[in-house]
């Protein structure tokens, strides 16, 4: 794996590495960065998804109070309401390493301020 030449090197960065890798495989020759995002650039979705979330609360205790993993996620499975995209769901927004690492630090998650909004 190849970090980008800023990637923090700490223990709560170390650890949230090892567990992306053990989650979602991370690329051999891929360049990850704060900026790589889980869904788009690592292809994680669905039910693996609904795994990291999880694993992310109980490793770090994040409070996910306002997360909405429809904003990052395609949901697993069909579901026949997703016919009609409810209403600012449509595009998915990026979910990167660095929100992530962000969210960590804080112990909860905050999408405005994670998504700079």
């Amino acid at each position: 794996m190849n970090l980008s030449p800023n990637f923090p090197d700490d223990h709560l960065m170390q650890r949230l590495m090892q567990l992306l890798h053990e989650e979602l495989g991370l690329p051999e020759r891929k360049t990850i960065s704060l900026g790589t995002s889980i869904n788009f650039d690592l292809g994680c979705n669905g039910t693996d998804a609904q795994h990291l979330i999880e694993c992310l609360e109980d490793h770090f205790g994040i409070d996910f109070v306002d997360f909405d993993s429809y904003r990052y996620f395609q949901p697993a499975g069909y579901d026949v309401f997703l016919k009609r995209k409810a209403k600012g769901r449509g595009d998915k927004a990026p979910l990167t390493i660095g929100m992530l690492y962000r969210a960590i630090q804080a112990l909860r998650w905050d999408t405005q301020e994670l998504e700079g909004l």
